[in-house]
């Protein structure tokens, strides 16, 4: 029987994928980037606790789902991840993370597009529904991909504080995609989001994704996820700064609980932001502002509040 856990990491890295049959699911694979889902994965172990892959596009193959993550160059959280689900203990050696950041060489910028390019009219056409603009294009230097891996995506990149590129997320513009997101693969503890806009001299709001920093506008951090880097909680707990503003969904109250414990313990003036179900992405700028300005000061009996909640 399928565990249902590994099928939802497996997912994480590579897309939604289809039972096949005898416990095998097929996916997309994202190193052929064949149209059908042709990488086919064991998700049932074998005698030897082994679950072989097979990409019958590319004919590349592996008998351990670790092997295949290190193919794909998947984030270092997921081999923990998969250590945790499967009980090994498999090691993660720091050169299987490219750690020099580049973007996709079939990047282009939207701020430079061909009249006549149909797949950069679909690319604009989405970034506008999202509430992105011009000026938004250029100051996050938003561009997407027609070919390879990133085929059919937005490009979001991410820079250190001296201009550096560190990391990229991609996202799909296409109506029904085998996988929505996607991302360079690095080291994401050692990053912080969008680090060359931040002014850290005023109040600064952590978010989720990079499409919610962007529609947040003003000294955004996205997290990339629901949990802070370590290189973000360096910096915060060392810096002056004494206002931020916590806005992650309401499904992730155990990061909520985590970051604002920690925020708060060193002396920080925390306010969370309730979403009312929603991305600021989704509720755009104005309805946001609204929701900051009137965010009470979250203090350590709020904390405690919400623990009895969670618990």
């Amino acid at each position: 029987m399928v565990n249902g856990i590994l099928l939802g990491l497996v997912q994480s890295v590579l897309g939604k994928g289809n039972a096949t049959s005898k416990g095998n699911y097929a996916f997309h694979c994202p190193l052929c980037n064949h149209r059908k889902p042709k990488l086919e994965i064991n998700l049932v172990p074998t005698t030897k606790n082994e679950n072989p892959w097979h990409c019958w596009a590319c004919d590349v193959k592996g008998k351990t789902i670790a092997s295949l993550f290190k193919s794909v160059k998947a984030d270092r959280e997921k081999y923990s991840e998969l250590n945790s689900i499967l009980g090994t203990t498999t090691k993660i050696d720091q050169s299987d993370f490219n750690l020099s950041v580049e973007l996709p060489k079939e990047y282009k910028p939207l701020y430079n597009l061909s009249k006549t390019d149909i797949i950069a009219k679909h690319a604009l056409s989405y970034v506008k529904k999202r509430g992105i603009t011009p000026t938004d294009i250029l100051k996050y230097q938003i561009g997407y991909c027609e070919i390879g891996r990133y085929a059919n995506k937005i490009i979001v990149p991410n820079y250190d504080a001296n201009g550096k590129l560190n990391y990229f997320i991609a996202r799909s513009f296409e109506k029904d995609p085998s996988r929505k997101y996607d991302a360079v693969s690095t080291d994401k503890n050692s990053i912080i989001g969008f680090e060359n806009l931040i002014n850290w001299n005023l109040p600064v709001i952590l978010c989720e994704g990079a499409f919610d920093a962007i529609a947040i506008k003003r000294n955004a951090i996205p997290l990339y996820g629901k949990t802070m880097s370590k290189q973000l909680t360096k910096k915060l707990l060392s810096n002056d700064i004494k206002d931020i503003y916590l806005a992650l969904d309401s499904d992730a109250l155990k990061s909520t609980l985590k970051i604002a414990g920690d925020l708060l313990h060193s002396g920080k003036r925390l306010h969370v932001v309730k979403l009312e179900g929603k991305d600021p992405s989704d509720m755009g700028f104005e309805h946001f502002t609204h929701l900051v300005q009137n965010s009470q000061e979250f203090t350590f009996s709020d904390l405690f509040s919400l623990k009895l909640e969670v618990n």
